[in-house]
């Protein structure tokens, strides 16, 4: 399969050999399940996963490619961007009546973070997610508090998530080769997660990380004086030093006031 990448889309394909079949033994895929790959560009991924699985649906926002991939006929291709692809209604398409979905791919680096967060609002019909991203970004999201890579990012994707860093893949891997170094992260869904609105959390957790330099109380404790906190919470600290188990106990509490 012939094609030019289009920075448009941040088009980077993988073509190592080595590397592609360390991430699909990472992904152990198993005949019959169901797995939904995002952006499978030249089908690197694609067709050994298919070889394993059976059948793929795959989403590639790519006119060209989406139209080389459809003649491959153990693929279903879902052309859209990837933000407007409804996850739960398409495990219920795909499912085959198991009741969640496996999703890989080579995310593209320019809206990997808004994926993650699309995702989200999926996670409860997702078994697990391999995502090759940028390395800087996984080290965000496996963070530990007290560190600089320890953010809103590593909150928000803590909660819902485990998540390990399996493989590092040097820029040399793709054709062409990005400026960055990349790895792969699995994250799977916490199957008891803390119930509370992700919205809530998410306004909480932008606040806290708005002047991560300075004390919570210059901008977490402003937003909770604002909303009549009377609970107990220490802001004499920085925001990267707050534990997400903190954060996710802190929005439980602010749930239950008005405002």
């Amino acid at each position: 399969m012939k094609h030019i990448p289009r920075k448009r889309f941040g088009q980077h394909f993988l073509t190592d050999r080595l590397i592609i079949e360390g991430i699909v033994d990472a992904i152990a895929p198993q005949a019959g399940q169901a797995m939904v790959e995002i952006g499978p560009g030249l089908a690197a991924l694609t067709q050994p996963l298919v070889e394993r699985l059976g059948h793929l649906t795959v989403i590639e926002l790519d006119r060209d490619l989406a139209q080389q991939l459809r003649q491959h006929p153990k693929l279903t291709v879902v052309e859209s961007d990837v933000l407007r692809v409804d996850f739960v209604h398409l495990a219920e398409d795909i499912g085959g009546g198991r009741p969640k979905i496996r999703v890989v791919g080579n995310l593209p680096y320019n809206i990997s973070t808004p994926i993650l967060f699309h995702l989200l609002d999926a996670v409860d019909v997702i078994e697990d997610q391999h995502f090759m991203l940028q390395k800087e970004v996984i080290d965000r999201m496996v963070a530990a508090p007290s560190t600089s890579d320890y953010g809103r990012l590593s909150v928000m994707l803590q909660w819902r998530y485990a998540m390990e860093n399996v493989l590092f893949v040097p820029p040399q891997s793709f054709d062409p080769p990005p400026r960055v170094n990349s790895a792969v992260v699995r994250m799977v869904p916490r199957a008891d997660p803390v119930a509370l609105d992700v919205r809530q959390l998410s306004e909480l957790v932008r606040v806290a990380f708005s002047q991560r330099r300075k004390l919570l109380r210059h901008t977490l404790g402003q937003w909770l004086a604002a909303r009549d906190f009377a609970g107990s919470f220490d802001v004499q600290r920085r925001a990267e030093e707050v534990p997400v188990a903190e954060y996710l106990a802190l929005a439980q509490q602010v749930a239950t006031k008005p405002g």
